[in-house]
């Protein structure tokens, strides 16, 4: 049985501390963790609802060409599932992650806001001890789906942060964490009556999972997996390759429950699956499945997960007046593919079997071009989404909160999901005008405009380190922009010219093979002035006016020896 935790917060914020005062958090959460069973109806919106029911599903890592249905003969691995949605629903061929890396993606789906305007973080320890990303006074995704009347659950990778109780009262982080005590802040404090995580990625410690606050099994290991070899906390029981299956499972469960829940209230499933992020760790079903090793075989998995899903919703007759998307957080990571250990720039590997991750596209996570950055993206919602379609029209991954906002009757304020415009129109008719004219993207090391048929990159360059199978890689292909300019510019105003920046027509150059910004200062400038204008305006939406927390927003990410 499911049970949902109580809400912990006045209507219209939540009063949660953060560190180091705790204590009014504590007592509060002992609260809802404690008699949950007496309340479990209690925040639920009694009447019955004629909102359709929601499965969002986010996968970890895959490329646009690691789906068949967007890969087509550059793919070489089964997607049954995903083409399933697009035969029964719509394909988005200009699906757009807002960063091409985890947590800034993360951040925006689940506010409809660009990361970079929040403040600096809570402060928290490495890789799945890191602090939590933004307040629990940020209006999220959870909290929208709720004051809709619909019963709210986040399973899978979490990695937006989390307040850990310690042992000693200093900051969280491998060697001080107590397991025997539920978290401070976790999903429930941003709006998901039940959840069932993992804090960070499948190959970042700590390796245990936590159901509503509560960590699950004893967490008194040290285990590693293959791709990084992180060793660090973990529960006794935890396995790599048995997490995909353990989050399908609880996925399965929570939409059953939900399906006979009284009051007839629809349901809001977050579904955040780990793979095929790294470790590359395919469960002994799925070993040998695909032509490509064990990166194939995973993606078959992650596949697979998408199916038991749908399989549930047939078996509950829940499909027809049920909204499932599913996509990715960005492009795939370089260093995976048949090898298990994280390995420099192996995923071009595959490529020699014809298999493309990226699809047509150029780069790789962490890059600004469009093989870290645009994403496959179905939508399946029978009777209002046409089957069978393709949308060309640009979208992008913070949508989700307008989007879902519309279908589910919430008017948001001025001050709510301030990057985010709703694709419903696009849902119901693929040729409808485009909802949004440009987006802000966001590489490791760079700023990206795109806008209609144009795309500027704030950079030379991939846009990333490089470290991993990126190219050209960041600091080189400064100092070779230095060069080419004949000295070091004196301002940031000169960065604003080749050879600092890129410029690519995607309308006839999508592989982003052409850099035409010589060719077209003009354009430079117009893009450059929408960018600053969505710093300026402190959102990218129509409406008044809003603050970013974050007061230092810098158009270049320069290296320290271009200034020197």
């Amino acid at each position: 049985m499911i049970v949902f935790l109580a809400k912990t917060r006045a209507a219209g914020g939540r009063s949660f501390p953060r560190l180091p005062d705790r204590m009014t958090a504590l007592a509060m959460l002992t609260v809802s963790v404690v008699i949950p069973q007496l309340v479990c109806t209690a925040s639920l919106k009694a009447e019955p609802r004629d909102h359709p029911n929601i499965v969002f599903i986010l996968a970890d890592d895959l490329g646009y060409g690691d789906v068949k249905c967007f890969g087509g003969e550059r793919c070489q691995i089964d997607t049954p599932a995903f083409d399933r949605l697009a035969r029964e629903g719509m394909r988005f061929t200009d699906a757009h992650a807002n960063a091409s890396v985890c947590v800034p993606t993360r951040v925006a789906i689940m506010t409809g806001r660009y990361p970079w305007r929040f403040g600096p973080p809570d402060v928290g320890g490495p890789w799945g001890f890191l602090g939590t990303r933004f307040s629990t006074e940020q209006y999220t995704l959870g909290d929208l789906m709720q004051s809709a009347g619909y019963q709210t659950a986040y399973i899978g990778k979490w990695h937006l942060g989390t307040s850990m109780q310690t042992t000693d009262g200093k900051v969280q982080g491998p060697g001080n964490v107590d397991y025997t005590k539920p978290l401070y802040i976790g999903p429930p404090q941003f709006g998901f009556e039940y959840s069932f995580i993992l804090p960070g990625s499948l190959d970042m410690y700590p390796y245990a999972f936590v159901r509503n606050n509560q960590w699950v099994g004893d967490v008194t290991a040290q285990k590693g997996w293959s791709a990084f070899n992180r060793v660090g906390p973990a529960a006794e029981d935890f396995e790599d390759t048995k997490v995909l299956e353990t989050f399908s499972g609880e996925a399965e469960k929570f939409i059953s429950n939900a399906a006979g829940a009284a009051g007839g209230q629809p349901f809001f499933l977050y579904f955040a699956l780990t793979s095929p992020h790294t470790p590359t760790c395919p469960s002994e079903k799925f070993r040998g499945k695909s032509k490509l090793g064990i990166y194939g075989d995973f993606v078959m998995e992650t596949d697979h997960c998408i199916a038991r899903i749908l399989e549930t919703l047939d078996d509950l007759s829940l499909a027809d007046n049920t909204l499932v998307i599913a996509t990715s957080d960005h492009g795939p990571a370089p260093y995976a593919g048949r090898i298990a250990k994280a390995t420099f720039a192996q995923l071009k590997e595959l490529e020699k079997d014809g298999h493309y991750s990226a699809g047509s596209y150029r780069g790789y996570k962490f890059s600004a071009y469009e093989g870290g950055l645009r994403v496959p993206f179905v939508a399946r919602w029978p009777g209002h989404v046409p089957a069978g379609t393709t949308c060309d029209r640009l979208i992008g991954l913070p949508d989700m909160m307008a989007t879902l906002a519309e279908i589910a009757g919430v008017d948001l304020n001025e001050s709510q999901a301030v990057d985010s415009l709703s694709i419903l129109p696009l849902l119901k008719d693929p040729q409808h005008q485009p909802v949004r004219e440009s987006m802000i993207l966001q590489s490791t090391r760079a700023m990206v405009v795109r806008s209609g048929q144009w795309k500027l990159l704030l950079c030379p360059g991939s846009g990333s380190e490089g470290r991993f199978g990126n190219s050209p890689a960041s600091q080189q292909a400064w100092r070779d922009a230095v060069e080419s300019f004949g000295r070091k510019p004196k301002s940031h105003k000169e960065l604003l010219q080749p050879p600092f920046l890129q410029l690519y027509d995607l309308s006839n150059d999508p592989g982003e093979q052409r850099n035409v910004a010589a060719d077209h200062p003009e354009i430079i400038a117009k893009l450059v002035a929408l960018l600053q204008r969505n710093i300026d305006s402190g959102r990218s939406s129509p409406g008044e006016q809003q603050r970013n927390e974050n007061k230092n927003i810098k158009l270049f990410n320069v290296p320290p020896f271009v200034w020197k």
